[in-house]
Order: C-alpha cells, then structure tokens, then sequence
C-alpha cells in the first residue's frame, strides 16, 4: 500500500507522557493543499487523541480526517514505538524502533515488523546534512533530563541531612513551558549565590560525558546556575584547594557556586600500549586496544554525572560494577547519575532499567549490590527516562528537524514511490533481528525483497533533482501559520 498516497498519524501508546506529533496541522495543510500530483498526498488520517499537544480540531480545520481506523494509510507516522498489535501488514511506518543496536527489549517489536512484512524508516538513522542525524531531540533530553536531576538531587541531599535550594525546584513537566523551567531554576541559582551550599557536599562537581547536543541541553541549564568550568587534567587541583579552604574545623562554611567539566573520549579512555597516545579515529575503528580510565582520572571527583557518550557493545565501558564499589569504598563524592542514554547494562554496567517521568529514579548501592526505589539510605541515586523531551513537547517540536522542508518532502516522495532514503536504516534494523536469519537466506535476498526505493533514484543528488519546485519555494525552516493555513 506504500505510494497510496494516504498518510496516517498515529495516536501516542507508548505511555501518558507522550504528547509530541510528527507532524504539526500546518506541516499537514502543506502536504494536502500542495496537491498529490507535488506533494504526493491526498489524505491524512488522525487517529483521535486527548493528551496530543495539537488538539484534533486544529488537524480538522486544516483538512485531515479524524479516525481510529487507518487501515487505508500506507505511510503510518509516530514518534515511540506503537503497541505491538496496533502494527499493520504491509504497511511503511516511522517513528523512534530503539532497535538499530540490537536493544534487547525492542526485538519483540522488530520480530513483529518483519513478520508483517512492514517497512521500518527509524528516525535515528536518518541522515541528513554531513551524515548528521536529521531527526533528534537530544537537547531538549538533556535539558529536561538535568532539571529532573537538580530536582531528585534536592531531595536526595535532605535524606543525607542537607538542606539545599535544588529541595524547591520541580520536575520539567510540571512547569507550563521551557521559559518557566529556566525562570525557576533560576531562582534556584540566586539562592546559591545569596545563601550557598554547605560545605560538607562540596565541591559539587558535574561532569558532562561529551559534548553532542544531549550534553549542550544539560550544559544550557547548568549555565544558569552560579559556576565555574574546570578541565578534566584540573580537578585533583579543585579537590586539594577545596580540601585546604574549608578545614573540619569549620562545618559552617558555605560554598557559592557548582563546578562543571565536560570531558570526551580522550579523557576516559587510552591505549593499552603505553607507547601510543589516544587517537579518536583509531579509537573508533579499533576500541579493543584501548582501556577505561574514567574510574581513576574523572570518577573520583565527580558529584554528578551526566552521560550521554554513544556506546556499543564493542567499546570498553565507562564504569563497572566494581570500579564503582571500589569508588564508593575509597569515599568518592558520587551523588547521582543522569543517563540520557538510556543504554540498558551500557556504558554504566550496574544500569538495568529505565526509568519514567512518573518515577524518574532508583537508588543503587555499590557495595551491596542492590537496587531500591526510594531516596533513603546509601548509594547513588539514578534516573534514565527515555521520552525526557515531552515534557518540552511544544519547544522540541518547533526547533527539530521534525519541522523541516526535506523530511516533508522524503514523506511526500516515498507517497509517490520515488524515496531512496532509509534504505541503511531497514538493512541495519534486520540485521539485528532473530527473524533476518529464519526468513532471508542472505542480505542480498532481503535487499531484494525488502526494498522499497526505485530504481528512478540510486543518489541524493539524483533524488534532489527530482523534488518538484513546490518544496523548493518553501524556506527551510518556514512554517504555515496555523490561521493561513485554515484559510486554503
């Protein structure tokens, strides 16, 4: 059914949470007012929803049509992966799988696809300009996920007897927008500078695991409290002056600012041949000649850690089990972790579970190897939602990628049956699953059978040359304003 020219747009099943669409009512009123013969669409399908942030009215009023019914689509759009039977046969989804690495709670999903004979465009391998993903919310995860941080690290100070001014801040689904967030961190941050913190917990170390965008959006918060950013080679310099300002005599002490220090590859890892300084590419290409060093350089002196590195099952992990109990034995400062990941027995090894916006953490105690779901007693506490950026669902909607001129036009294209996009992402999808080996001799079988490019466009640039001008008028990042949109 692929080409039918009938798009449908999922209602979120995921779970509450899951406000994100898409496609917004403008992005919709240019696919439909554009014309099939241009834009290869001529009916959108909205399944009906209540907690969506664009009401259904507002899809109507542009044209869609209302319906739980999309049997007629042959392009089905989401943003999480769907209930495994809301998954139609012979049917193009897209939408966020988390299978493309093999993640071991998604295969049941990928096993349904494949069965269903179903064309997966996985998002998160989307290319886009310079190979960089064109679809991503990783600021608005890292934004979101640090103020959920600073927020269980206020509670968590109380139950250690240390009253903070992160005890007043809130989760991020509980402000109305971004700018409340910030406004309320932000009074978290006068706070720290008027009264400070006490002394005992510093000095309060964040340590931001690189520096991709996940990792700018939790340094786009941090930024607005009082702070210092020290480099990674620094930090026994910060312990030791720390240690020498505020000696056991003086308990009262308060310290008025946070310390941040962001550090890449090359900090937590070298070679094994002492000969051999680190070389990213060499990193990359071969990681088994290299070994951790996160646990004695940067571990140490970390209060917070706030990771966000890619990790696959190839590269040498960022902190074991026991590198961490021996951290936790010889008394590092450790207080929580954000993992923006959200890598199941990943790059943190004791990690193994995620967590949700209703319950965003767990304790974990190192040393006696266990996990509670509360604030009290010893540890680390540690939070891992994978959809932090619904709740930013109107500010990562409007400034990602989901509201460019190009993903509209692979949308309106693969409706035509001239897409070439994405062809890497399904061979890298089935490549993982248990089902490639049982239903497909061999991948040159499953490229036949399971391809749905044309052979009109081998190429990006023969691709290009085929968009027809009604995309190309559009700029870029221009969006129909909702009331002009009504008026067509």
């Amino acid at each position: 059914m692929l080409g039918n020219g009938v798009v449908g747009i999922l209602s979120e099943s995921f779970n509450k949470w899951e406000r994100r669409v898409p496609l917004t009512p403008s992005q919709c009123a240019r696919l439909l007012h554009g014309g099939r013969d241009r834009t290869g669409v001529a009916r959108i399908i909205v399944q009906p929803s209540t907690k969506r942030i664009h009401h259904d009215a507002m899809y109507e009023d542009v044209g869609c049509e209302i319906s739980e019914d999309l049997s007629e689509c042959g392009l089905i759009l989401g943003i999480k992966k769907p209930k495994l039977e809301m998954i139609l046969p012979d049917r193009a989804y897209a939408f966020f799988s988390h299978t493309h690495k093999a993640q071991k709670e998604n295969m049941p999903l990928l096993d349904k696809i494949l069965a269903e004979r179903v064309s997966l465009y996985d998002y998160e391998l989307i290319p886009g300009d310079h190979e960089k993903r064109l679809l991503a919310f990783g600021k608005y995860a890292g934004i979101a996920g640090l103020v959920d941080l600073l927020h269980g690290l206020g509670q968590r100070y109380l139950s250690l007897g240390y009253s903070t001014p992160f005890l007043s801040l809130g989760s991020s689904y509980m402000y109305s927008s971004l700018a409340a967030a910030k406004a309320a961190v932000i009074s978290v941050a006068e706070e720290i500078s008027t009264l400070g913190l006490p002394s005992a917990i510093c000095p309060l170390v964040f340590i931001f695991i690189s520096s991709g965008k996940a990792s700018q959006g939790a340094q786009e918060i941090f930024k607005l409290l009082p702070h210092t950013f020290v480099d990674p080679s620094r930090l026994p310099e910060l312990f030791a002056q720390a240690k020498d300002d505020s000696p056991p005599s003086r308990t009262s002490k308060r310290v008025y600012q946070l310390y941040g220090c962001v550090v890449t590859s090359q900090d937590m890892f070298k070679h094994m041949d002492p000969s051999k300084t680190f070389d990213k590419a060499d990193y990359y290409a071969h990681p088994e000649y290299y070994k951790p060093v996160f646990h004695e350089k940067i571990a140490p002196y970390a209060s917070i850690i706030v990771n966000c590195m890619y990790w696959e099952k190839r590269f040498p992990r960022l902190l074991s089990n026991q590198q961490l109990q021996d951290l936790t034995r010889k008394g590092c400062p450790l207080v929580g972790i954000v993992d923006l990941t959200c890598d199941i027995g990943g790059s943190i090894e004791f990690i193994n579970q995620t967590t949700s916006i209703d319950s965003p953490f767990f304790r974990y105690d190192p040393l006696n190897d266990s996990y509670h779901h509360d604030m009290e007693g010893n540890g680390v506490i540690y939070s891992s939602v994978d959809n932090l950026p619904t709740q930013f669902a109107k500010e990562s909607e409007e400034t990602t990628k989901f509201n460019s001129v190009k993903l509209q036009r692979e949308i309106a294209l693969t409706n035509m049956g001239e897409s070439w996009f994405n062809k890497k992402s399904m061979l890298g999808n089935m490549a993982t699953s248990k089902s490639y080996e049982l239903q497909y001799d061999n991948k040159e079988e499953w490229d036949k059978e399971a391809s749905f490019t044309t052979e009109k466009c081998e190429s990006e640039e023969e691709w290009d040359l085929t968009t027809t001008n009604f995309f190309e008028e559009v700029p870029l990042e221009e969006e129909i304003e909702f009331e002009e949109a009504r008026t067509h």
